[in-house]
């Protein structure tokens, strides 16, 4: 049966509009997405396959343009058009930190860092520089790889800091395992750098990590 059949307020589209996008399941949100099913399948039953194919709409919203468009109802059009509305999404979320102060937003940060770093294959390690009141100057991605402090030298944050000249800054890395525990080397590495960029008047706010759950604050646990 068509969508056009179904009772209107079963139609995700109107389902929508009446209830709102938190309403929708994740097969109903990639169904507007796709707009059009396939031969014997509806825009539902379609995204119900593509999210069992995938493992998810995470592995589907990650995935790459060949992995992507190597599935029916897909390809490089609607990867583009994906693409483009993720990061419509990351705009969004950094507009509303630019807009506010960050200690003010405080979940407005953790979402935008979700969104900047979750999806990362291999550890991040990011800062988030801040002017007087607070507000945000820029994101930077300052190094790739394994974070720890044989690897994030102390001299390029601080470096990165005075040419944004911040007064604060929020430090940020993921964790591609998922798990956002803080590690004794995540504690280590942010004493070392709180103690470096004191030395240059720039105050640490806080250290998250990044897993598939809510970010973890270092200074919610006591640790800035």
């Amino acid at each position: 049966m068509s969508i056009r059949d179904w009772p209107a307020a079963e139609r995700p589209r109107e389902k929508l509009l009446a209830q709102g996008a938190a309403a929708l399941s994740d097969a109903e949100l990639l169904a507007i997405f796709l707009r059009t099913g396939v031969a014997g399948r509806s825009a539902v039953d379609l995204a119900r396959h593509l999210l069992d194919a995938f493992g998810g709409l995470r592995p589907l919203l990650e995935a790459d343009l060949a992995s992507f468009a190597a599935h029916l109802g897909l390809g490089p059009a609607k990867y583009a058009q994906l693409q483009a509305v993720l990061e419509m999404g990351r705009r969004h979320l950094a507009a509303r930190l630019q807009r506010d102060s960050a200690l003010e937003s405080p979940q407005a940060v953790r979402d935008y860092l979700k969104a900047r770093l979750r999806h990362e294959p291999h550890e991040v390690f990011a800062c988030l520089f801040l002017d007087t009141r607070h507000r945000v100057l820029a994101f930077e991605v300052l190094f790739q790889g394994s974070i720890d402090g044989a690897s994030v030298y102390p001299r390029q944050v601080v470096k990165r800091a005075l040419a944004h000249n911040a007064a604060a800054l929020i430090l940020t890395h993921n964790h591609p395992s998922g798990v956002a525990e803080p590690s004794q080397a995540d504690r280590q590495l942010t004493a070392k750098l709180k103690e470096a960029l004191a030395l240059v008047e720039v105050r640490v706010l806080d250290h998250f990590v990044i897993g598939d759950g809510e970010p973890v604050s270092l200074a919610e646990y006591g640790w800035i």
